[in-house]
């Protein structure tokens, strides 16, 4: 385990939705743990659809793993009282840490109770004061959805203005677009830290749909070797590259100042330990035996 001057370490999980997936996320979430990460998050559903199971999932991490866990909060509730109630649950099980997003809009359209992700940082503050330490996002490559990417960054400096204490963003694979958002960021008078969120390379299709998604590039050089592999069946090809080329770009990021590592696991515990034990973050020998 990093010392506490190291790096920031955390990860991302999605409520699973069967008994597989939950077996699944059990043991990845206790293989992870065993590396004593800051926090876990746990992702909300479109339109809030993984309401119930993304609390349940909550309370797995903390009752099963001692790591605290990071709910995402939408805005995409169905009213002021939901969101509320849904805070006081998790302060009564000691949940200390929010990851406040507007979230996404449900698949025929509609919006939530709040339009901004800014709106509901305010809520939670004016309701709750420091009670919880609140994550936001943020866009090196411009949210698809912003007009323009100064727009987008005055977006986030507002929403670091009404509390967020700080930032992940969303995977990148270019690490200068990560240190000119930062430095962008600085210049806007934002001083909280900015925590790169990384995506492990596994697979060609489901990242390439992810990107389109969110508005995240994929290098050419990048797509075009690992679509050769996937298309060849080649998956051992493929993995050991996108580990390669996902270390590489965490060093350089931490090498350069970043004040750590946020990783989208996608549930899956081995691509993710593969990048933190490159990086010199090792497991726990109590955690490792009951692993």
């Amino acid at each position: 385990m990093p010392e506490a001057s190291t790096p920031h370490l955390s990860f991302e999980f999605f409520p699973p939705r069967n008994a597989d997936q939950s077996r699944s996320f059990e043991t990845a979430c206790k293989r992870l743990a065993a590396l004593e990460p800051e926090y876990m998050s746990v992702t909300f559903g479109a339109g809030g659809s993984t309401r119930t199971r993304t609390r349940e999932t909550v309370l797995t991490i903390q009752q099963q793993t001692g790591v605290s866990a990071a709910p995402h909060l939408s805005c995409m509730a169905e009213d002021v009282d939901s969101i509320a109630e849904l805070l006081d649950v998790y302060l009564d099980v000691g949940v200390d840490r929010l990851v406040v997003l507007r979230g996404d809009r449900p698949s025929g359209g509609g919006s939530g109770i709040f339009d901004h992700a800014v709106d509901l940082v305010r809520f939670v503050r004016e309701r709750h004061g420091d009670r919880f330490r609140i994550e936001v996002a943020c866009y090196p490559e411009h949210h698809p959805e912003s007009p323009s990417p100064a727009e987008d960054l005055r977006h986030f400096r507002d929403k670091v203005a009404a509390g967020a204490d700080s930032a992940i963003t969303q995977y990148f694979f270019t690490a200068e677009s990560y240190f000119r958002f930062v430095d962008e960021a600085v210049a806007l008078g934002v001083n909280v830290p900015i925590i790169p969120g990384i995506m492990p390379i596994t697979n060609y299709s489901r990242l390439a749909r992810f990107s389109r998604m969110c508005g995240a590039e994929i290098p050419l050089w990048i797509a075009k070797r690992i679509k050769a592999w996937e298309d060849a069946g080649d998956q051992n090809s493929l993995r050991a590259f996108g580990e390669e080329v996902v270390t590489s770009l965490c060093r350089r990021l931490l090498d350069s100042g970043a004040p750590g590592i946020h990783f989208y696991t996608l549930n899956m515990a081995g691509p993710t330990l593969a990048l933190c034990r490159n990086l010199g973050f090792t497991e726990t020998a109590e955690d490792l035996r009951t692993a």
